[in-house]
């Protein structure tokens, strides 16, 4: 059987096999994969897409960007980049070479050998999945679909949702997945902000919906990708990001709990958490903060808990530690409103800065970020709420239009709290420290900064 070669761990050995026939459609597409010249294209490109397009197309490709945003296609077209992770001098010589081209057509599908679907999966108001942009994305592909084609799917999904949504779908016209075209799972696991960790340094989950699908998505990516790792089906390889991301919000809900219960204990979390990371073994540091934010921690581990509801079983853990988590952006409100009673000063008409509206620290992504419900929180009880994000320069916060304010030592003295939502690296944090009459620290960002006084008031 053909496969081909996937870096392994030292002190295991490669096993090498014939290539598929060279006048097959799946030798035709090995051979161009292989080469760099199949036409590529990434359906979606925001936080994942993007990035992932203008990987491949830095190694060769040309790739086909589609989007139904029209501001997204005119910014990538005019070489502009919206993703911190995608700097706009990386992307600009792309777009004049024609490397990389964006569209809001699915026009050019059947010209593809490739489409890899990278499109949101966010959770409706009940807290199911919704695969609505996966379907929509899958059923303009069926309409196209060619053999010699290979599909993959990026989005992170429920298990089962490539073979028993999105493989009825492609073989509706008569075409078989593993003889006719291709079909895989492989999990996005792009981390926005990390230089560390980036699409060609994470390694690669892939999964078939046969051992042929399988191999070819593995020649796809291991030509942008420094490892690969093959798992046996596609509901592993849905699973695999699941299982990661629930890992992420179960602990952070575990230590968030510990936060409110060193609170009551008169303990302070950020020292007992240095404490016991010193442990070289069986301890792996989490720290709390104001809530859990972005596309993939609230949403995933709750795609993972409604399929097992599915299955006639529960999610106990998952459950805990979702409802711990959602909790935090009231108790951090709460220690707003203490903290500023402890200087006789009530909430109402109370001045308050955030300082930080995205989810994390060094990005623009404001998707689920916990701001946005601690902003509303206080402005119900009476707070008049401004902030600073050195990301997000205009946005809707507490149901008004506003705008990133900047920081100045009078505006600072003007303000009855500043609260730190986000530890951006670009904020000033020693003026803050300097003028701000109170501060609520929900990052630990100032005991970098400081000795213990009573303006700065940790989570």
């Amino acid at each position: 059987m053909w496969e081909p070669a996937v870096a392994m761990p030292p002190g295991n050995a490669r096993r090498s096999v014939a290539a598929p026939p060279a006048g097959t459609p799946l030798g035709r597409l090995t051979r161009r994969l292989s080469s760099n010249t199949a036409h590529l294209g990434v359906i979606g490109l925001g936080y994942v897409g993007l990035p992932l397009a203008v990987e491949f197309a830095n190694a060769g490709f040309p790739v086909t960007g589609i989007d139904l945003d029209p501001a997204r296609v005119a910014s990538v077209n005019q070489g502009r980049s919206y993703v911190p992770d995608v700097p706009a001098k990386d992307l600009a010589p792309l777009i004049r070479r024609k490397r990389l081209v964006a569209t809001s057509s699915y026009d050019g599908l059947s010209g593809l050998d490739v489409v890899i679907i990278c499109v949101p999966t966010p959770l409706r108001k009940t807290r199911e999945p919704d695969i609505s942009f996966i379907l929509a994305a899958a059923k303009e592909i069926s309409r196209s679909l060619r053999r010699g084609q290979l599909i993959v799917l990026e989005s992170t999904t429920y298990p089962g949702t490539t073979d028993e949504v999105i493989l009825p779908m492609l073989q509706a016209g008569g075409l078989r997945a593993g003889k006719d075209f291709w079909l895989a799972f492989s999990p996005e696991r792009i981390d926005p902000g990390n230089q560390r960790y980036t699409t060609r340094t994470i390694p690669k989950v892939v999964g078939g919906i046969t051992p042929a699908c399988r191999r070819l998505a593995m020649t796809l990516y291991r030509r942008i990708v420094e490892q690969v790792v093959p798992v046996s089906s596609t509901k592993v390889a849905e699973m695999v990001k699941l299982l990661e991301n629930t890992f992420r919000a179960v602990n952070i809900g575990l230590v968030n709990e510990i936060a409110l219960m060193c609170d009551k204990l008169g303990v302070e979390v950020w020292e007992v958490i240095e404490a016991a990371k010193t442990k070289p073994f069986g301890f792996m540091a989490f720290y709390p903060g104001p809530g859990i934010g972005g596309h993939c921690i609230p949403s995933d581990p709750m795609y993972l808990a409604w399929k097992a509801r599915l299955q006639g079983g529960e999610a106990r853990f998952i459950e805990l530690a979702d409802q711990t988590n959602r909790a935090m952006p009231r108790y951090v409100v709460e220690k707003v409103a203490r903290a500023l009673n402890d200087r006789r000063k009530p909430l109402n008409g109370s001045r308050v800065l955030l300082i930080g509206l995205a989810y994390k620290r060094d990005v623009n992504d404001i998707r689920d970020s916990p701001a946005f419900e601690i902003a509303q929180a206080l402005q119900d009880r009476g707070a008049v709420v401004q902030y600073h994000d050195p990301y997000v320069a205009g946005t809707t916060l507490a149901g008004t239009l506003s705008a990133s304010v900047p920081l100045s030592a009078a505006r600072l003295k003007r303000q009855d709290a500043v609260v730190v939502l986000t530890n951006h690296s670009a904020v000033d944090y020693a003026l803050i420290l300097r003028h701000a009459p109170l501060i609520v620290d929900t990052r630990n960002q100032f005991s970098r900064l400081a000795r213990p006084t009573p303006r700065v008031v940790k989570l």
